[in-house]
């Protein structure tokens, strides 16, 4: 049965002795209509997506994260390393700002200093270990060092020769930078981060790597491949890349830090020459992904010890520049909707809700109040949509705006069609989201999922993002000239498009 992520159940196996390894979400903001931050959370929520990583601290999501229980992870972009790691009162002050202000409402875990920045930005890896170490400082003098990880997260590429994986070893080039960065990491019980995409691996591959291999497939014993140094037996690229790196820290002397992915993830689109970029493959993969790292089975050479990692990533961001591909590795379009819907059967206690037909339809942050009101004078007139619920005393009457009363309508209309294409456009004031708008005793149609009951979620922003004034309409019996009139005057067409 199709089954889509994300109600995860983190009962899985430790990646050190006292943390439960999981599984994450990247949220990039490379969209053209990026969602508010509290519409972000709502999503998170809905979906019981309990880890994320953010590729800055943004303030505003700071605050939205803050008394969700969500773990956070957060980042110092590259632009920000060098004065970071040349200066400890910099540090300091980006700790207070961005930690301190914030912990601990909002749940930080874990500070990502840079990404990739040996390969990225090579010319600040000279200061990346005292970015580390000033940033930890900080961290030891608000006694929040123990609750919070510092690393950085580093690409695959720095790994040489990685199969089979018992060979890898790191750039040497880059051992002045590594040796350090290791020590630091064993001495504060960090994590060696790393980004694994076994779609390059695939891509660039020219055939040799079977597509099987890189999507986490179960393979029959004679078609794995087999480290001959170890006699290890390697099903899939995700594996023997991790296993590479432990294997590489180990030839550098470093055998206890545990290994965390930050990002992985598979494209669902991609240009004419990128045929393996598709909606099946990116679901088989990260539906194989979420499985792996669940149900406890680890790597060939830690087997039962699994990797916590984060999928790359949370939304579609159409303003990356590059192939088609780097547009479109999300699990959602910027409203919130399922870009698939992920296989997740026989995955132990990993619980997911089918929300194939959990869909709504709610009025747009920022619409034009009087196109909101034409809009739902026409729900509730010739669009034949039961607005009683909305009327003073009945259950959906509060918060009583026209962006609460809009959206119920709108939302009616949309189920009441059968969500045909279409259906929940209203002249551009409206959009579809996965966030169930239901809130109290005031019950949206589709709110309920294959047992009757609710997603845990409403619309964050339904009660102070929209018009002070209360909504007026006409009701579908009474819907009278006066009406139409208000409704040609603002362009609204004859049906909703």
């Amino acid at each position: 049965m199709a089954m889509l992520l994300l109600l995860w159940v983190l009962t899985v196996s430790a990646v050190s002795a006292d943390e439960d390894a999981f599984v994450g979400v990247n949220i990039g903001t490379e969209l053209s209509d990026m969602p508010h931050p509290t519409q972000v959370v709502a999503l998170l929520k809905a979906q019981q997506i309990r880890h994320v990583r953010l590729y800055n601290a943004d303030r505003g999501m700071l605050l939205a994260l803050s008394n969700t229980g969500i773990k956070v992870a957060i980042s110092i972009p590259n632009e920000q390393l060098l004065g970071i790691g040349q200066s400890n009162s910099t540090a300091a002050n980006w700790v207070s700002q961005n930690v301190v202000a914030h912990y601990p409402a909002t749940n930080i875990t874990t500070i990502c200093v840079g990404s990739e920045v040996l390969t990225a930005l090579p010319n600040a890896a000279r200061v990346l270990v005292n970015a580390l170490k000033f940033i930890h400082s900080a961290l030891v003098a608000s006694n929040l060092d123990r609750q919070i990880k510092v690393s950085t997260p580093l690409a695959s590429s720095i790994i040489l020769d990685s199969f089979p994986p018992s060979q890898a070893f790191f750039n040497h080039s880059w051992n002045p930078v590594l040796i350090p960065m290791l020590n630091f990491l064993q001495s504060t019980d960090s994590y060696f981060m790393l980004n694994v995409y076994p779609y390059f691996d695939y891509m660039q591959s020219n055939g040799v790597i079977p597509l099987d291999y890189t999507l986490l497939k179960p393979l029959p014993s004679n078609k794995e491949a087999v480290d001959a140094n170890t006699l290890l037996h390697y099903s899939n690229v995700f594996d023997a890349m991790v296993d590479a790196a432990y294997f590489a820290m180990a030839y550098l002397n470093f055998t206890n830090i545990p290994v965390m992915v930050t990002e992985t993830g598979w494209p669902s689109k991609g240009d004419s020459y990128e045929p393996d970029a598709t909606l099946d493959n990116a679901n088989t993969y990260n539906s194989n992904l979420i499985r792996h790292v669940l149900n406890k089975t680890g790597t060939p050479k830690h087997p039962g010890v699994s990797v916590s990692t984060y999928i790359y990533e949370l939304y579609n961001e159409d303003m990356k520049p590059g192939p088609v591909s780097e547009k479109n590795w999300g699990l959602f379009d910027a409203n919130g909707v399922p870009v698939y819907i992920l296989h997740l059967t026989g995955s132990g206690s990993v619980l997911a809700n089918d929300t194939t037909n959990q869909t709504f339809c709610t009025a747009k942050e920022g619409a034009d109040a009087k196109m909101l009101q034409a809009a739902l004078d026409w729900a509730c007139g010739p669009g034949k949509v039961d607005c009683s619920p909305l009327l003073q005393g009945q259950t959906c009457y509060e918060p009583d705006n026209i962006f609460a009363h809009a959206t119920y309508a709108f939302n009616t209309y949309y189920h009441q069609t059968g969500k045909t294409p279409g259906s929940c456009d209203f002249n551009g004031v409206a959009t579809t989201t996965t966030t169930n708008p239901s809130h109290g005793s005031c019950l949206y149609l589709g709110s309920g999922d294959k047992n009757g009951t609710l997603l845990n979620s409403t619309i964050p922003a339904m009660d102070s993002k929209s018009s002070d004034s209360p909504a007026k309409f006409v009701y579908g019996n009474v819907f009278s000239a006066a009406a139409y009139i208000v409704i040609g005057a603002v362009g609204w067409s004859a049906l909703p498009l």
